[in-house]
């Protein structure tokens, strides 16, 4: 295995005595050395070898050292260049310090001096590079803050959004555990993944379990891990989600559906910060910030004995509830935006203009399913659009007949099916405030039948 790399040192200068020189302490003391007898050959050496250190003479044949310490200087701001000269009038010092130069140091030198001198340069050299990393990692963590705060902004403009926005951007930089609760497809793992994006782990990854999509045996094997041949199907080695998660964020969704003796095991991992895999012995370090949501309401389970009250008080660092879509239609045009063209670029249709009764009925209907119902309903108008208006007729029906997807239950089953038009019929002029057009839309007939059914069901106009 090779050693740290060599620091490379140029040094510019026309006599052999002084090259030989040079070259021997520096060699001596671990040092690559390059010489060149004249500027013209310094430029190339130094564009060549890219070195950490040059010593310049200012006697040289076919150049001054000071226009060479301009030039350099102007090409490789970042490259330390020591003056070492037997021209060593204050003039001459003053002016090479002006144009950039490390130090200035006469002829004849100390030995001693000369390399502690390299080693300041080498070193402030070293720590400048550092503060530029540390200045862009800044400015990337700023564009990725911006970046995300903007993906947020660009659907949220309900209050409770906006809310949920600023306070996301305050937890998300802290190591602290957060909680998500809210209905099914409020959109939980969007914001869990904004938080991993806003935080100082956002170069790392998010490693996402789903507690409610596996058998309560098989849990514990995709959380800890296991060793080869630790159970039967074993038949190799497995990190776990927490061995994944190290160094980033682990995501456990539906939390409250994971067994209680598993939640001990959980809690004793974030206490003592290790774990053990299945079938070994010895604990492994893990470092991850947890990220938790679940659906039910937490305090609820704690009552019923889902979920142990010491974990959810571990959890629940910062608790954030996002509200149901029904509770905040102002996020509604957006979100229809957003997915409109991101199925319209997925399946290559051009963007279709939206027909005004589809921004309607978006906005009355109570979306049990939250956002991934708006997003799935989308998608599904997208596939069947076939011309330049996504129109009502392209959305699934439940959509398209909110009176009956809303509260399939609200009649009794003694009415008769004539009962039931009748009433559908209703429900239908209603919502449409008495426009006939629109009601037969929302029902999927013509509008002459319209006429025809309220005439049947003698159904005054006005």
């Amino acid at each position: 295995m090779s050693g740290p790399s060599k620091q490379t040192i140029v040094v510019i200068d026309d006599e052999r005595a002084i090259q030989a020189t040079l070259t021997a302490v520096l060699q001596r003391n671990g040092f690559v050395v390059v010489v060149a007898p004249n500027a013209v050959q310094g430029r190339r050496k130094v564009a060549e070898v890219k070195p950490d250190l040059v010593l310049l003479d200012l006697g040289l044949p076919d150049a001054t050292g000071l226009e060479l310490l301009r030039e350099l200087k102007t090409e490789y701001p970042d490259l330390p260049v020591m003056i070492l000269t037997a021209h060593d009038s204050l003039s001459n010092a003053i002016e090479a310090i002006k144009l950039g130069a490390f130090h200035f140091l006469p002829k004849p030198y100390a030995v001693e001096e000369l390399l502690s001198l390299c080693q300041r340069a080498l070193e402030q050299r070293a720590l400048l590079e550092k503060t530029v990393v540390l200045e862009q990692e800044k400015a990337q963590l700023q564009i990725r803050l911006q970046a995300a705060e903007e993906q947020l902004s660009a659907i949220s403009v309900s209050r409770q959004m906006r809310d949920i926005e600023q306070l996301l951007t305050r937890v998300a930089p802290s190591e602290a555990n957060v909680l998500l609760t809210g209905e099914s497809g409020v959109g939980k793992e969007v914001v869990a993944r904004r938080i991993h994006e806003l935080s100082g782990r956002s170069h790392t990854t998010m490693v996402k379990l789903n507690c409610g999509a596996f058998p309560a045996n098989m849990i514990e094997a995709e959380l800890f891990g296991y060793a080869k041949g630790a159970f039967t199907g074993a038949v190799s080695a497995f990190p776990g989600m927490l061995g994944e998660a190290n160094g980033g964020t682990l995501f456990l969704d539906e939390t409250t559906e994971m067994p209680i003796e598993l939640q001990t095991r959980l809690l004793r991992v974030l206490q003592e910060r290790e774990y053990r895999p299945l079938g070994t012995t010895k604990s492994r370090p893990v470092d991850f910030r947890l990220i938790a949501a679940s659906n039910r309401v937490p305090a609820t389970s704690v009552q019923e004995g889902r979920l142990r009250q010491d974990l959810y008080f571990r959890l629940k660092t910062f608790e954030i509830e996002i509200p149901p879509l029904r509770e905040r239609r102002e996020d509604i045009p957006k979100l229809m935006d957003r997915f409109l063209r991101q199925f319209c670029q997925q399946m290559s249709k051009a963007l279709p203009r939206l027909d005004p009764e589809i921004l309607e009925l978006f906005r009355n209907y109570p979306w049990p399913g939250n956002v991934r119902e708006l997003q799935n309903a989308m998608e599904h108008a997208v596939v069947l659009c076939d011309g330049a208006v996504l129109q009502p007729r392209h959305l699934p029906r439940e959509i398209q007949h909110p009176h009956l997807a809303t509260n399939p239950n609200r009649l009794p089953p003694s009415l008769s099916l004539a009962d039931v038009e009748h009433e559908a019929l209703l429900e239908a002029l209603r919502q449409s405030g008495g426009n006939k057009a629109r009601a037969a839309r929302l029902l999927g007939i013509h509008r002459a039948t319209i006429y025809s059914r309220m005439r049947h069901f003698k159904i005054v106009d006005g």
